[in-house]
């Protein structure tokens, strides 16, 4: 995003991870990076005990309604539902008397086991271990906590209600919340008696199967398939459970008209939109399905690429006479998995970005950069094959992180474009000897071609920037989701992404 503000200081360079020159960012800008790219887990170049430490340095150089609008942002934009949490925490750990921390903790908590999550987060942050972990809660997380307690019925409750660190009935206890009517209060009853009527979920369904025993593992496989089937017409599993399972419901073998139900919900578009699925998620299933020796693995991955396709559909384009290059980081700091139990990498997320973006535009040139940077051509649809033929062709380039050589290339072809497109890490450096930086050969290729404009599409949030992201013609945007191309699309309207999170009201 680009930060266009009415005076600029001058911006201070710095060195990335890899000792090449990078430039500082604004605070409002590094904890925006930072946390629409936080997996709250180790990366590449910083452990997550120091990312978090780096991201409660930067709450304090911030406003607090501009970490509340930007804990909303990415809670309600950017579909992060950990990291808002963490902010709410942190900010009323520094700021435990504004009620603004109230308003926050109420609107971010949109599931019910987002109360219990977020009070065991309050303990980890405050080094509770003992019996009264939750003592002095903050007042306004109480306040917020409370509140959200009358948005969920007993099936909400009664779903999320697990043996925890934290229960439901010790956050009940905790926060006091006050009943709106007789029917809600006998549903805290409930809460604190342990008596919530069970709800039904594919989770308890399969759980109740697997706790009845059978004569022979023929009798067992077609319980398993008749209880598939039952999920699957009962309208009970959720867009996000049916990706998880995709396997399962394949390899249970339920029938065509089982299996044509569910290929028409992942690829129904209203599904898609309120899925509110990361992209990279979609990747993950297809990864997995095509490993699976199934004859109607075909079907679900055709479903997949076309909810795939909605997901791009919202994406502003460009037309033939916009002319763009998409280039890919693959290098070896883009390959660490996202979180512990992920198989998905930063490599991946940018290769599933870029093909969204792919699809949206008519005149675009797409490839990948390591050592070398080399052009690969696919199709505008097909968008998670796209990205599994960029992983299959990774190695062609190598593993270092030399992005100027994608500008370099057009200087030498003497070919002008309108926008460079760059999915990465930002820690970008020049492996030849100690040559050109990006910045050096982007403001050559400027002269040669004064109106193209540059875009890093952060997706590690480090704090540092391979270009002065202050000037006019270099934009950053962060994050994973398919929403930060909304980011893109205001700032061809002359915003930013600053802008978009301060017009949210608290």
């Amino acid at each position: 995003m680009k930060f266009n503000f009415a005076f600029r200081s001058k911006v201070k360079e710095t060195v990335n991870y890899e000792g090449a020159k990078a430039f500082v960012l604004t605070p409002q800008l590094e904890l925006y990076t930072a946390v629409a790219t936080a997996g709250l887990s180790d990366q590449f170049y910083e452990k997550a005990a120091d990312k978090m430490q780096r991201m409660r340095e930067l709450i304090a150089k911030n406003d607090a309604a501009f970490v509340a609008k930007l804990a909303i942002y990415a809670r309600e934009q950017m579909y992060l539902r950990s990291i808002p949490l963490v902010l709410a925490v942190e900010l009323a750990k520094q700021q435990s008397g504004n009620d603004v921390v109230g308003k926050l903790t109420n609107r971010l908590v949109q599931r019910a086991d987002e109360i219990t999550e977020l009070l065991a987060y309050y303990a980890i942050a405050n080094e509770r271990t003992e019996v009264k972990k939750l003592n002095k809660l903050s007042k306004q997380l109480q306040k917020g906590l409370a509140a959200a307690f009358n948005k969920f019925d007993e099936y909400q409750f009664a779903k999320y209600n697990r043996d925890a660190a934290v229960k439901l009935k010790d956050a009940l206890f905790l926060v006091h919340p006050k009943a709106k009517d007789e029917a809600q209060q006998a549903l805290f009853n409930k809460i604190v008696k342990d008596e919530l009527q069970v709800a039904y979920t594919w989770e308890t369904e399969l759980s109740a199967l697997g706790q009845q025993k059978y004569d022979t593992a023929e009798l067992k496989k077609a319980a398993v398939k008749a209880k598939w089937e039952e999920l699957i017409f009962s309208n009970k599993v959720g867009y996000m459970a049916t990706m998880r399972n995709l396997r399962n419901i394949l390899e249970a073998e339920v029938s065509r008209e089982a299996l044509e139900k569910v290929c028409a919900y992942i690829a129904n578009e209203k599904a898609v939109a309120n899925s509110k699925q990361l992209p990279f998620r979609f990747l993950a299933a297809y990864r997995e399905l095509k490993e699976l020796n199934n004859g109607r693995v075909g079907n679900v991955l055709d479903a997949l690429e076309q909810a795939v396709l909605y997901s791009a559909a919202n994406i502003a384009g460009y037309d033939d006479n916009t002319k763009v290059v998409i280039a890919a980081d693959v290098s070896g700091s883009m390959q660490k998995a996202i979180s512990a139990k992920s198989k998905v990498q930063n490599y991946d997320i940018g290769l599933m970005l870029a093909m969204l973006l792919k699809n949206r535009c008519a005149n675009a040139i797409t490839g990948m950069f390591g050592d070398t940077w080399k052009v690969i051509n696919v199709p505008n649809r097909n968008l998670l094959a796209n990205v599994l033929e960029f992983h299959r062709r990774e190695g062609e380039v190598g593993y270092s992180t030399n992005g100027h050589l994608v500008i370099k290339d057009l200087l030498q072809r003497n070919q002008v474009v309108d926008k460079v497109m760059v999915f990465t890490d930002c820690q970008l450096w020049n492996t030849y000897n100690g040559g050109e930086s990006m910045d050096t050969v982007w403001k050559r290729y400027k002269k040669m071609a004064p109106n193209a404009k540059l875009y890093l599409f952060d997706l590690a949030g480090y704090g540092n920037t391979p270009l002065n992201v202050q000037r006019d013609d270099v934009y950053l945007v962060a994050g994973w989701s398919d929403k930060i191309f909304n980011v893109l699309n205001a700032i061809e309207e002359g915003s930013n992404a600053v802008k978009l999170i301060n017009a949210i009201t608290l």
